[in-house]
């Protein structure tokens, strides 16, 4: 211990002595340690860290699965949910849930608020203890039984004061009253769909689709027994979902049944990027330690004659390595806490920047477990920056280092140690700059892509009506209407429309039938996805005719039947004919109207309905009085800001019903830019980490090339004084500097290539292994290089031949 200390104390000593050479590598290891922790932290939180249940490895998505791009998602019915659960063998318990809203009145203002509809056996299956009260039981999950509801934690706080007398209320949802039996835990969140509910319900309040198998909108978690593996339970969920296409051809076939566990579920959008970034971050890191490793053996060469002497007087190879160990564990030491104060703010910057999809993030921040990483990471950091040179410096020649010529030729053994360390740095640079090169040029191509609709200076909002207070279309249509002609009134308004889904916002497909054609096969039937629009929908949203005509004030609930489709849908089933005229009858009408035909009266430009990444697909729309749905989100164009008119829409829409308030105001441009969220995200943060890559490479190969020059300076006078040309000297350097650039830009291509596969998955109409980022980077690359070497050269070319030699 007491040799350690005196390690120490020389350590400091001997970093103190030269005060910029310190600061720099501590600046370069703190950037390199913090940019880990922060993007550790986010990692951790969203994709290492286990879901806050009890044995959270049992828990496991049952997804529906369907055959056909239009119908991705993963939900099923309320009946075939019964039929799994009654004949699961292997999975303890099996439990449904679907996000909902429902409007909170009887306090001081109305709100409207995101809730969750769950069966009774949901919470037991998560193993959740409620907080407050009690959670529900089976008999809250039959039709005609009391109303009840369960509080979020923050909910009960926020809008209860944490009362808890609370639970034996009741307050009203939608118009109807319901009783509080309970209040959630803190912090319970379940983050599939589930995340920002604030009120839970049981399924006994959609009692009236429980019959319809067609209507598959719930989605399904279980438990898997202790004993039960998963490829075992998947095989007895094969063997159900062919014996429900069996027995109900009509409405499951096609569809499967897969199991997910919860965890990957959750996390398998973001896993990819996460994993790229932590990747990404980490080359980071051992491009500075490879820097910091080149400076310690460039001080290390000037260092020579004292290990000499020490090791003349003595001292034993080991003791000269814990030396230089001891030096570079300090220096890690220093760069590693403040790369944790780096790390701190870094990450409440990283939260900032996430997109709002991202599931966990209000989990992020730096705990034990980020700690931990951060003194492993400096650590061997440590280790890695410091070996090398320990080693090299616990060789010393003393014999050599003693002469008087050590001062200028000591070191030339580590030219090739040095060289490989930049050559090193820059394959790892080329890598990482490709990486950001590849996800820039996909997020250029995605700006760049037609949306179908204009979304400047357009704000929108929600709203939706209880059926128990609007079970006859006909007034909630009224609603609905009175709500944009009081929007086309208000200053600054240039149009107003509603539909029942807004582009970006994602949309469901119907089956549909097409007058004229033969039926198909159970399951094969041809589908679009649906949307209720009103008359001045398309021209507030800038969405074009191509066709036909657009729906008109006429086009009422006692007219006939009419629809428009966007071109998709047009050359799907009509490729060689006129659609206008023809008639078609989608599966299920969601809006208590049900004409016998649509007949087909205008073809749309195409809309990307899902996000700007994913292309149109087919879509038919149909008149809101036809088809008026509970919900509906509207859009008015301004000429002024749009959330300059929230204040002027909530009033507006107060006037018209005191119960029913707008919520949700967003700009569509607030649309696309979160449409894009999921991919300028990890782009900044790559292209971030490769700039600093960049620089890094940069500074080292800058960094060897000036040591090199001071240690030739001998051998460039001998040169100068036999008349060898400052170009001459000039092309010597450079060549010596790109010949480390071209080897290092070999080794990174064949890894950029690595990298090109991992990211193409993360890539929007662009290659992975596209020529020109890989030719241009490189080209980037080579040129600071250059910059870097022609900086040292031109030195090398101001070098006095006499005053070298009288040096020697």
């Amino acid at each position: 211990m007491h040799n350690l200390f005196q390690d120490l104390r020389y350590a400091a000593r001997v970093l103190l002595k030269k005060p910029g050479f310190t600061v720099v590598i501590v600046l370069t290891l703190a950037l390199g340690i913090g940019a880990n922790t922060a993007i550790f932290s986010v990692v951790d939180a969203v994709v290492l860290r286990p879901l806050p249940f009890e044995d959270p490895d049992h828990l496991v998505m049952v997804l529906a699965t369907e055959e056909g791009e239009d119908f991705p998602n993963s939900t099923t019915s309320y009946p075939d949910f019964a039929d799994i659960r009654e004949q699961t063998d292997t999975l303890e318990d099996v439990a449904i849930f679907h996000g909902t809203s429902s409007t909170l009145t009887g306090l001081d203002t109305p709100e409207r608020l995101l809730g969750g509809r769950v069966s009774a056996g949901f919470f037991p299956l998560l193993r959740v203890q409620p907080g407050l009260g009690r959670l529900f039981r089976e008999e809250d999950d039959l039709p005609g039984g009391e109303n009840v509801v369960v509080l979020s934690h923050g909910l009960w706080q926020r809008r209860f004061n944490g009362d808890p007398n609370t639970v034996g209320q009741t307050l009203a949802l939608d118009g109807t009253t319901h009783t509080v039996v309970g209040v959630l835990p803190a912090g319970f969140v379940f983050p599939v769909e589930l995340a920002d509910a604030a009120i839970w319900t049981p399924t006994a309040a959609d009692a009236d689709y429980f019959p319809n198998r067609g209507l598959k909108f719930v989605s399904m978690v279980g438990r898997r027994k202790p004993d039960v593996t998963l490829a075992r339970a998947q095989a007895e969920m094969d063997t159900i979902a062919l014996r429900l296409v069996q027995q109900y051809p009509e409405t499951d076939t096609g569809r499967g049944l897969r199991l997910s566990p919860l965890h990957d579920h959750v996390v398998e959008d973001v896993r990819p990027a996460a994993l790229v970034l932590l990747v990404a971050v980490g080359l980071v890191l051992l491009i500075a330690c490879a820097n910091v490793a080149n400076l310690l053996l460039v001080r290390g060469a000037g260092r020579e004659q004292e290990f000499a002497i020490r090791a003349a007087v003595g001292a034993g190879r080991r003791r000269l390595v814990r030396q230089v160990l001891t030096e570079s564990g300090l220096l890690a030491a220093i760069g590693g806490g403040l790369g944790l104060l780096f790390a701190i703010w870094g990450t409440g910057a990283l939260v900032a920047m996430i997109p709002d999809n991202v599931p966990r993030t209000g989990q992020i921040n730096v705990n034990e477990r980020v700690l931990a990483f951060a003194l492993l990471v400096s650590m061997a950091t440590g280790l890695g920056f410091g070996l090398v040179p320990a080693l090299s410096a616990s060789r010393p020649h003393v014999y050599a280092a003693l002469k008087d010529a050590a001062r200028t030729t000591a070191g030339l053994r580590h030219h090739r140690l040095r060289n490989s360390l930049v050559v090193f740095e820059v394959g790892l640079a080329l890598v990482l700059l490709i990486g950001a090169g590849l996800m820039i040029r996909s997020f250029h191509r995605l700006t760049r892509v037609e949306y179908g609709f204009d979304p400047d200076k357009v704000l929108t909002f929600r709203m939706s009506v209880p059926i128990s207070a609007y079970s006859d279309p006909a007034p909630r249509a009224a609603l609905y209407g009175e709500v944009v002609k009081r929007l086309e009134s208000l200053p600054g308004v240039k149009s107003a429309g509603a539909a029942a889904s807004l582009p970006l916002r994602g949309i469901f497909s119907l089956r549909l039938d097409i007058a004229g054609r033969p039926a198909p096969p159970p399951g094969e039937e041809p589908s679009a996805r649906c949307n209720s629009v009103t008359a001045g929908y398309f021209r507030t949203m800038g969405i074009a005719l191509r066709r036909g005509r657009l729906f008109t004030e006429q086009d009422l609930r006692d007219a006939p039947g009419v629809a428009i489709i966007n071109e998709t849908m047009a050359r799907k089933f009509w490729p060689n004919e006129d659609p206008i005229g023809q008639s078609i009858k989608p599966s299920a009408v969601l809006g208590d109207n049900d004409p016998e035909r649509y007949e087909i009266v205008g073809v749309v430009a195409d809309v990307r309905a899902r996000g700007l990444d994913r292309a149109g697909a087919a879509c038919m729309y149909f008149p809101y009085e036809q088809q008026t749905w509970p919900f509906m989100s509207f859009a008015v164009r301004t000429t002024v800001d749009p959330l300059g008119l929230v204040a002027a829409v909530r009033r507006e829409v107060a006037e018209v019903t005191a119960d029913e308030p707008a919520y949700g105001f967003r700009t569509m441009e607030q649309y696309t830019a979160a449409s894009m969220g999921d991919r300028w995200f990890p782009m900044v943060l790559l292209s971030m980490f490769a700039a600093l890559a960049l620089v890094l490479a940069g500074l080292g190969i800058y960094t060897m090339l000036s040591h090199s020059v001071v240690q030739r300076t001998h051998e460039i006078g001998v040169r100068l004084a036999m008349g060898a040309q400052k170009t001459d000297i000039l092309h010597m350097v450079l060549t010596h500097g790109l010949a480390l650039t071209t080897a290092g830009l070999g080794i990174g291509l064949l890894g950029a290539f690595a990298l090109a596969r991992v990211l193409a998955s993360q890539l929007y109409e662009i290659g992975a292994t596209d020529p020109l980022t890989f030719v241009g980077v490189s080209l980037l690359l080579a040129l600071v290089a250059l910059l870097a070497c022609y900086i040292p050269a031109r030195r090398a070319m101001k070098v006095d031949p006499m005053a070298a030699l009288r040096c020697e």
